[in-house]
């Protein structure tokens, strides 16, 4: 008999490259597709599903401001590349028969809801998919703290970040290091310590400041969601700094 889902609320961070597959650029409708399936058997299972999305398959706003371009018109561009994943996901979603919404942070009603807390925690508890969309509406902030700050918002449970290629946190760069040592369960505080690179610093303070555990795994086995949602071993489990 399959172990119930350990988890009640989760916020599923999935970046942009994730979505680009093997070409590193544009979505993969493939991802996309298997993506939705995986999605489509957790909420099956019980579980509240929010997704956060990035846009660095589209667009890289950091990049283009290394390049010259204003940081704050990079960083705007790169919410609206999460915007146009938000809606694929959104389009493979319910053709798999989840019922699903988008909430963007920076606001174009024609295609997405805004950003509303108490919406979207009643979009939840009736069963349905949120997607958020549009980082954190502000500059200067990744989708990585997009999905802290949405999962406090939202009191989820835990932050389930899904790699591509990358199977959990390791000591140092596993493709420079062939002997880095990953790790199976690390704090927070030795992520900032250590200067680990599993998320920017303003995610790791907020995810460690609200206590919200986040688990680092492989997007590409298309059972890890379902064994992370049941407590098993999967990628690398972080916790709170005490």
């Amino acid at each position: 008999m399959t172990a119930p889902p350990i988890y009640r609320r989760v916020v599923l961070k999935i970046s942009g490259e994730a979505l680009a597959g093997e070409h590193g650029y544009g979505i993969s409708a493939e991802i996309v597709k298997a993506v939705a399936v995986q999605v489509r058997e957790a909420r099956r299972s019980g579980v509240e599903m929010a997704l956060v999305v990035g846009g660095g398959n589209i667009w890289r706003g950091a990049d283009a401001a290394r390049q010259g371009m204003d940081r704050a018109t990079a960083d705007y561009m790169g919410m609206l590349a999460t915007v146009i994943n938000a809606m694929a996901l959104m389009d493979a979603l319910e053709k798999h028969d989840v019922e699903t919404r988008v909430q963007s942070a920076v606001q174009m009603q024609e295609v997405a809801e805004p950003y509303i807390r108490r919406r979207a925690i009643r979009h939840l508890e009736k069963g349905r998919v949120v997607i958020f969309a549009g980082g954190t509406g502000n500059p200067y902030f990744s989708t990585d703290t997009a999905a802290a700050l949405r999962a406090a918002e939202i009191e989820a449970d835990v932050i389930l970040m899904a790699k591509r290629g990358a199977d959990g946190v390791y000591d140092s760069d596993p493709n420079a290091n062939p002997t880095a040592q990953k790790y199976e369960e690390v704090r927070y505080l030795d992520l900032l310590k250590g200067g680990l690179q599993v998320m920017d610093a303003t995610a790791t303070s907020l995810c460690m400041d609200n206590d919200i555990p986040l688990v680092v795994f492989n997007i590409s086995d298309p059972y890890n969601i379902q064994r992370v949602l049941r407590g098993e071993k999967v990628g690398t489990f972080i916790r709170g700094g005490k």
